[in-house]
């Protein structure tokens, strides 16, 4: 279907512009035979009306040549859902979605008569492609959101075993915090999005499963401390192949190993009973904090299939899913291998860039030097770039640490031992910083946090989200708990109870379903948990700043001073504050990779 413009076809005129001249030219022709009631409305059992446009049945027309173009097998079923409803358009049945249906039946006879479309693409007896999703966590509930979003034609539904997950899904409290996820999921939920428990009946009726469940580090046996573990990959696995009676595309959209669609394949063909399945490689991209806007207008989308027939065929049915609002140059297609191994790739160079300023930035306060400006002047390099180049205290996330671990057991395990080195140090360095941070604290405030307060502000790994997996901010806490100071924490979006949690956990058990089951944490002594800035740094003797939310930007120091144990002591982990103005307002301040506090230059060298 070409627009006007030679070589121009609908995928690269916008929505409007398409249907405004295919309805010019459809009227044109002369060709569409109207029926009887396209110049009425009715409004009740006595009352008519006429339409907001005359013209309103060629638009229909235009609008549903365009969708299915677009989108192949849509159905009269699905034209209701989009068409339906009490809008003003010709509408002699008395009830509004019939009456949707019975236009739409009308129009698809016109135009295939018209030869604009073929019989067998009118979709009359087909149904609503249907995408399942295992795991409604972190990647899986924003990624189908977006996808019920931008696909008014597909049934997704989100499915996971935990039953207070779903029912928060299914809340006005979503279970995580992302800015613009409410609104995206509020105007699909229970159109063409769905969260349910009933796993196996989603999975036996859907054409393409995502499957999204935790790959964490395992903890013991082989691997220890550095492999993924993926039982819960193969469990989801196994029960896809328990359930199915029909073909299905089954993508990998949690981070796994290079190789482990093969391992999948295996599982899902010896139990086959003469099923086909495709193992696809979709790895996600997100950034928290930014999810729904890198899901609107991604970098890239890494789609990886076998270079068989079915397998480019699977590929490219998923690509058709994304290319309804992604440019389809920005699809990546590769084999399953190269995308498995892009991803943990990309997590960590990604990383190492972070591990690499922060090592700049220790250098930067033993010469005086500021890390913001070398920092910036790096990154004016077109070969370097900006980003991923802010000193913090550490890097966190439930990705990085981990990817760059299971890097170091595949480089280990295929004999790449200097590789294998090589991608351990990002990991020390990032270690290195979270307990150089503490040892600042502590040497700064005369060598000893004994009956001290301190404040902590922030505790996700990062603004804009609630998610604290390997937060910089646990290893900090437990350092200046070692050091036998009192702790009271402040983070706009995480919970006393889940901050608890964290402060009690084994290192890696936040990865595993038993963190997400409702639980009483052991209270950790001499840490408490406030709603206000104000009241966590009240009688403080210290603050650190361990998150970069805007807010703490805004704060009146002033205020929080004037409260404060003296001398009051800030350590900002994230270069957040105005050091300048904390210092005339009289903070010893001491700022990641910034020229020291003259207090704190004649205190104890800190390595």
């Amino acid at each position: 279907m070409e627009t006007a413009k030679v070589g121009r076809t609908v995928k690269d005129v916008s929505p409007h512009e398409f249907v405004k001249a295919y309805s010019a030219h459809l009227k044109r022709s002369g060709k569409i035979e109207l029926p009887h009631w396209t110049d009425i409305v009715k409004t009740g059992r006595f009352k008519e009306l006429a339409p907001y446009d005359p013209d309103w049945y060629y638009i229909r027309a235009a609008s549903m040549a365009r969708k299915i173009y677009l989108r192949q097998g849509i159905g009269v079923g699905r034209f209701q859902r989009i068409y339906g409803g009490r809008k003003r358009n010709g509408s002699r049945p008395p009830h509004f979605c019939k009456s949707s249906g019975s236009i739409a039946r009308h129009i698809l006879q016109q135009l295939e008569k018209m030869n604009i479309i073929e019989a067998h693409e009118k979709g009359r007896n087909s149904r609503m492609v249907k995408i399942c999703c295992i795991g409604a966590g972190y990647v899986g509930g924003p990624t189908m959101a977006v996808i019920a979003l931008k696909c008014p034609a597909i049934e997704v539904v989100v499915v996971d075993i935990s039953v207070a997950r779903i029912n928060a899904w299914n809340s006005d409290q979503l279970p995580i915090y992302e800015p613009g996820l409410d609104d995206v999921v509020r105007q699909c939920r229970g159109k063409n999005l769905f969260f349910s428990t009933d796993v196996e009946k989603h999975v036996f009726e859907a054409d393409i499963i995502f499957v999204s469940v935790n790959t964490p580090t395992k903890t013991s046996g082989l691997g220890a401390g550095k492999a993924a573990d993926l039982t819960y990959w193969e469990s989801a696995a196994r029960m896809i192949a328990d359930v199915s009676k029909s073909d299905k595309i089954v993508v990998e959209k949690s981070t796994v190993p290079v190789k482990t669609a093969e391992a999948i394949e295996k599982i899902l063909t010896h139990n086959s009973k003469g099923i086909n399945y495709q193992i696809l490689s979709n790895p996600e991209f997100l950034a928290e904090g930014t999810a729904i806007q890198d899901l609107f207008n991604p970098d890239r989308v890494l789609i990886g299939g076998r270079k068989t027939p079915e397998g480019q065929k699977a590929v490219q049915a998923l690509k058709a899913v994304y290319t309804q609002w992604v440019p389809e140059d920005r699809v990546i297609t590769t084999n399953l291998w190269s995308a498995e191994l892009t991803k943990l790739a990309a997590n960590a160079i990604l990383a190492k860039r972070i591990s690499s300023i922060n090592s700049i930035s220790a250098l930067c306060e033993a010469t005086g030097a500021n890390i913001t400006e070398v920092a910036y002047s790096v990154g004016k390099d077109s070969r370097i770039g900006p980003k991923f180049l802010n000193a913090s205290v550490g890097f966190g996330g439930s990705c990085f640490q981990k990817d760059i671990l299971n890097l170091v057991y595949i480089c280990e395990c295929y004999g790449f031992l200097e590789a294998a080195s090589y991608w351990k140090t990002v990991i020390k360095i990032n270690d290195y910083q979270k307990s150089r941070f503490v040892n600042r604290v502590v040497a700064s405030m005369f060598n000893t946090l004994s009956g001290k307060k301190i404040a902590v502000l922030g505790f996700a790994f990062k603004k804009d989200t609630g998610d604290t997996r390997e937060t910089p901010a646990i290893d900090v806490c437990k350092g200046l708990l070692a050091d036998k100071a009192s702790i009271s924490i402040y983070d706009p979006q995480v919970t006393e109870d889940q901050i608890q949690r964290d402060l009690t956990m084994n290192k890696f058990d936040w990865d595993h379903p038993i963190h997400l089951q409702p639980m009483s944490p052991t209270t950790v002594k001499k840490v408490s948990v406030t709603w206000d800035a104000y009241e966590a740094t009240k009688g403080a003797h210290g603050i650190c700043i361990l998150t970069e939310w805007d807010e703490f930007k805004g704060l009146d120091y002033q205020k929080i001073y004037d409260n404060m144990q003296k001398p009051a002591f800030l350590f900002d982990g994230r270069n957040v504050v105005d050091v300048e103005k904390l210092r005339e307002i009289g903070f010893v301040v001491y700022s990641i990779g910034k020229p020291l506090d003259t207090w704190l230059g004649v205190m104890p060298a800190v390595v």
